[in-house]
């Protein structure tokens, strides 16, 4: 399945007000790593209140004890100040990261904008090198976007 085609399911969920919106969410991360070989672990991160910190919101895929991440540590910490996409062909290159999991190889992390601030992120790993292209990126701020209109 494509991209272009996995749009459409993206806004069914999105729009499906039977589900709460944590439903919603981890419908999305149950979606993408079900239908993307490449995509091992899906998960939501979301600014923790006022704290400069994110909480581990909705996901699929191994558990995982980094359930809070201070800004500026790891990927999706530095995303969390960077306001930029993060795309890590290889997670051994960067001392900056933080290993979930040994089978992980690379990582992508979007931001999520509403009303113009960064009130998460969606979180994927792969465990296969280097995966990850400008579709990806592409596919996944698209995402984002619906999850913002679902949180605004």
């Amino acid at each position: 399945m494509t991209f272009q085609d996995l749009k459409p399911k993206i806004k069914s969920i999105i729009s499906n007000d039977n589900l709460t919106v944590d439903e919603r969410l981890l419908k999305i991360c149950d979606t993408l790593e079900r239908t993307i070989a490449y995509y091992n672990w899906v998960g939501f991160y979301f600014k923790n209140g006022d704290k400069n910190e994110l909480k581990l919101g909705p996901y699929v895929g191994e558990p995982t004890d980094h359930t809070i991440i201070p800004f500026g540590k790891g990927i999706c910490g530095q995303v969390a100040l960077s306001n930029q996409n993060f795309v890590v062909p290889d997670v051994t290159a960067q001392d900056n990261y933080i290993a979930c999991s040994i089978t992980v190889k690379a990582e992508i992390v979007v931001p999520i904008f509403v009303k113009g601030e960064n009130i998460g992120q969606i979180d994927i790993d792969s465990n296969t090198p280097d995966p990850f292209t400008a579709d990806d990126e592409r596919f996944l701020e698209f995402v984002c976007t619906q999850v913002a209109s679902l949180l605004s």
